[in-house]
C-alpha cells in the first residue's frame, strides 16, 4: 500500500521502515509542508465536531491547564422523534478558541476518510494496530502535564507551533496494566524544542513527555493543530493471555484444579502448548483472523462497480504453489487458481485499483475475482467518499 505519508516519515526521521519504532526518540521535518494540509485542517476538524455525535470522553476541552466538565461544551439534542444526541456547543467552542483552549478528538480515523486510510496504510507499514488522536491548541493554552504512553506515538505537526519537551523512561517497557507505576520522571532532558508545521516525532512507549503554548503569551491569535498516531505493539503477555485462550480445547485444562495435587501434570503440558502455539503463530493469526474494515456495501444497484480497494487491517497472506495462489485474510482463506496471482496482488494492493485496467494489464478477467473478493469482505468499493481519503495522499490517486 502506497502512501505519501510514510514516505514523508520515513525521510523525515531517517529510518527505511518501521523497525525503528519503540527503539529510540526521534524528531525531523517532511520536505512536503502542503502534505499537512491536505490531511487535516483546523476548520475541517471543527467541522467533522460540529456534524457529528460526539460524547465524553472522545472528545475533550482543556483550558488553563485543567479539564472542562463537558455540560459546558456539550449539549444533549433531541429529535423529533424523541432520540438524544450529544452534540458539540459550537458557540461555546468557539468562544474557548478565542480565549486559549486544547481541543482533543480521538479516533478521527472512525470519522474522516483521510485519517483513514492514513491509519491502514501506518498498518500495514508496522504491522501493528493504529489509531490517530487530533489536539487542537489555540492562544497561549496549556498542554497536558508531563506524562508517559504505554504506546510508541509518532506526531505530525500538521499546523502551527507547539513547544516540547520530552525525557526519558523510568521504567522499562511500561503497560497499561503493569505491575507497579513507572514512578519519576528522569531528570535528563531528550530533547526539547518547537515543533512547526510540517514535523515528525516519535516517542517511544515510556517516554515522559508535554507539550505547550504558555509561552507563547504574546501570539494570541496564534494555534497548533497536530496528529498523533499510537501504535499498540503486542508483548509477551498478550502472546502468552491468547495461548491461554487456546488451552481450552485441551480437555485437560478445563478440569477443576486439584488442591491435592491431581492436577501437577498441567505444568508438563504448559511447555506442549507453547510449542504447539509459537510467537510467529500468534502474530500471524492476529493478523489473518481480523475482521474487514466498515466500508459500503451497494451490491452495484447503483450503478456498476468498476474499482474497488483492499479493506483489510493487515496485507493479506498470498502464497503461491504450481497450481493454485491461495489468499489469507478477514479470517478466510480463498482459493484460485494460480494464473489469478497477478490481478490479486494488484486488487489486494492496498491501491484504489480499476477493475478494467487489472484485466487489461494482466489479461485476467479482474471482474470475477473482485466480486469474490468483495463478496468475502476484503475488498470495498471506492465510493466517491471513500476515494476522497485518497486524493493526494497516495502515490496512486483514483
Amino acid at each position: 500500500m502506497d502512501h505519501v505519508l510514510i514516505e514523508s516519515i520515513e525521510k523525515a526521521l531517517g529510518w527505511g521502515d518501521s523497525r525503528p519504532l519503540g527503539t529510540g526518540f526521534a524528531h525531523g521535518s517532511m520536505d512536503d509542508l502542503k502534505l499537512c494540509q491536505r490531511i487535516l485542517t483546523p476548520t475541517r476538524l471543527l467541522d467533522v465536531i460540529m456534524r457529528r455525535a460526539l460524547a465524553f470522553p472522545q472528545f475533550r476541552v482543556f483550558q488553563h491547564g485543567e479539564e472542562l466538565h463537558p455540560d459546558r461544551y456539550l449539549r444533549n439534542t433531541v429529535t423529533r422523534r424523541g432520540r438524544s444526541l450529544s452534540m458539540a456547543r459550537m458557540e461555546r467552542l468557539s468562544q474557548f478558541l478565542t480565549d486559549g483552549c486544547t481541543v482533543v478528538l480521538d479516533t478521527l480515523d472512525s470519522f474522516d476518510p483521510a485519517m483513514e486510510i492514513a491509519c491502514q496504510a501506518l498498518q500495514w507499514w508496522s504491522r501493528e494496530l493504529v489509531q490517530v488522536n487530533t489536539y487542537l491548541t489555540t492562544a497561549d493554552a496549556a498542554g497536558f502535564d508531563l506524562h508517559w504512553d504505554d504506546h510508541d506515538v509518532l506526531i505530525v505537526q500538521l499546523g502551527g507551533e507547539k513547544s516540547w519537551e520530552v525525557r526519558g523512561t523510568s521504567r522499562v517497557a511500561p503497560m497499561y496494566r503493569d505491575t507497579e507505576h513507572s514512578g519519576e520522571p528522569p531528570e535528563e532532558i531528550v530533547w526539547s524544542g518547537t515543533m512547526r508545521t510540517g514535523d515528525v516525532m516519535h516517542i517511544p512507549r515510556g517516554y515522559w513527555h508535554q507539550a505547550t503554548r504558555t509561552d507563547r503569551s504574546g501570539d494570541g491569535a496564534g494555534y497548533s493543530l497536530h496528529a498523533t498516531f499510537g501504535f499498540v505493539k503486542r508483548t509477551g503477555v498478550d502472546w502468552l493471555s491468547w495461548v491461554a485462550d487456546r488451552s481450552r480445547a485441551d480437555e485437560a485444562f478445563r478440569h477443576d484444579l486439584d488442591r491435592d495435587g491431581g492436577s501437577a501434570t498441567l505444568a508438563t503440558r504448559v511447555p506442549q502448548l507453547l510449542a504447539q502455539y509459537p510467537q510467529e503463530v500468534f502474530l500471524a493469526a492476529r493478523e489473518q483472523e481480523r475482521p474487514s474494515r466498515r466500508h459500503v456495501r451497494t451490491g452495484g444497484i447503483f450503478g456498476p462497480i468498476t474499482d474497488v480497494v483492499c479493506m483489510t487491517d493487515f496485507p493479506p497472506y498470498i502464497s503461491v504453489n504450481d497450481s493454485t495462489v491461495e489468499v489469507v485474510a478477514v479470517g478466510k482463506a480463498l482459493t484460485f487458481a494460480a494464473k489469478a496471482e497477478p490481478a490479486l496482488r494488484l486488487l489486494l494492493s492496498g491501491n484504489p485499483a480499476n477493475i478494467q485496467q487489472v484485466t487489461e494489464t494482466t489479461g485476467i478477467n479482474a471482474n470475477v475475482l473482485a466480486r469474490t473478493l468483495l463478496d468475502e469482505g476484503l475488498c470495498g468499493e471506492l465510493t466517491e467518499e471513500l476515494a476522497a481519503g485518497y486524493l493526494g495522499v497516495g502515490s496512486h490517486t483514483p
